[in-house]
């Protein structure tokens, strides 16, 4: 792939002006599904050196993510989460409240939202959010080497949460009960997380951290072509905390030590991962991992929805706690602004984890 967007080997293919254009649809790629191609187009194949690292996937001898019930007593439950915090950086829930009801409900009203005619959803496509509400394909389409096969509908709820209005009517109930489910649950997983760091229970909710809340809600559906591209390219998420329900249909993947992992569904359960700002905050106690989300080969689509759980404190300045840094332990990380982080986040794209790599510390 050259810089200038120009797929190599591809005389005369104008890759800019076909991002626009698919852009400019408002089509998203379930409308490309919908009009009944059989292969994807180039915009979203992605360069030989992402592909050749889908397979092999899961070695059968990986450590699987693990999976926490929350029912059990808090000391040994704080312990656990700690421990996966540390250790793998994502781990998945079970017992946390939130009835099955309320999963599927959640479920349901992300997927009839994307599986409306294009022109019931073309008036939420925008790449701002300046109203709290934006359908899109693709958050980085402008900025990535190779398009991804999935559409996304973006719902701010918190500081300022979207108007009412303006959240689809076909899915504002049911995101607005997620979100209440949300607060809950983020508190209780932010308290265990600071004290597994040694720190009160409230410190991670004293910064903000549960306040700047957006909810993605993803829509992958079947590829013709799914060796050609992927679903989600790998990157590890800017925040504090993500808190991700997905469906039966599977294909996230963690990277844990140098091996691929299948995040597999658990019904009932939810998945948990660090994100970066926790990483830098908990001086490196926490680990943000990339992740990925391969192209979806089934007949049906697959859903998942994901919270990340941010400071709404954007202009505090963040860096390593002074409870976690001493002479044995000297701060890793550089001090800034959450609005500068979030710029940078979202001008280099999704690709790994230079984020983290440009506050460090020599």
């Amino acid at each position: 792939m050259a810089a200038n967007g120009t797929l190599i080997g591809h005389e005369g293919y104008d890759r800019a002006g076909e991002v626009k254009q698919f852009d400019d649809s408002k089509l998203g790629v379930k409308g490309l599904v919908d009009s009944g191609l059989s292969s994807i187009p180039r915009i979203f194949i992605h360069p030989p050196e992402t592909l050749q690292q889908l397979n092999p996937t899961t070695r059968p001898d990986a450590e699987p993510i693990p999976t926490i019930d929350l029912s059990g007593h808090r000391a040994s439950v704080v312990d656990q989460v700690s421990g996966a915090c540390r250790k793998f950086g994502f781990f998945q829930i079970t017992n946390h409240g939130v009835p099955s009801v309320v999963l599927d409900r959640t479920i349901a009203a992300v997927k009839a939202f994307h599986e409306q005619p294009t022109e019931a959803k073309a008036r939420f496509y925008r790449r701002e959010m300046g109203h709290g509400v934006s359908y899109l394909s693709n958050v980085d389409l402008y900025t990535s080497k190779a398009a991804s096969w999935r559409d996304t509908i973006q719902v701010r709820l918190g500081p300022v949460p979207a108007d009412g209005d303006d959240v689809p009517e076909i899915c504002r109930e049911e995101i607005a009960v997620w979100n209440k489910e949300i607060q809950r649950l983020g508190e209780e997983m932010l308290g265990m997380v600071s004290e597994g760091l040694g720190l009160p229970a409230g410190k991670l909710k004293e910064m903000t951290c549960l306040e700047g809340r957006v909810m993605a809600g993803h829509y992958y559906p079947p590829c013709p072509q799914p060796d050609l591209t992927v679903g989600l390219t790998s990157h590890s998420d800017p925040g504090v905390l993500t808190v991700v329900l997905q469906d039966h249909i599977g294909g996230l993947q963690v990277k844990h030590g140098d091996a691929w992992v299948d995040v597999k569904p658990v019904p009932g359960a939810l998945v948990i991962n660090v994100g970066d700002l926790l990483q830098i905050i908990s001086n490196e106690e926490y680990k943000s991992v990339d992740h990925r989300v391969l192209a979806n080969p089934s007949d049906e689509p697959r859903v998942s929805i994901a919270v990340f759980l941010n400071p709404s404190n954007r202009e505090g300045v963040f860096g390593p706690l002074p409870e976690l840094v001493s002479p044995e332990k000297p701060a890793l990380y550089k001090e800034f602004t959450f609005s500068e982080f979030m710029m940078r986040f979202f001008t280099k794209g999704l690709d790994g984890k230079t984020l983290v790599n440009y506050y460090k510390l020599q």
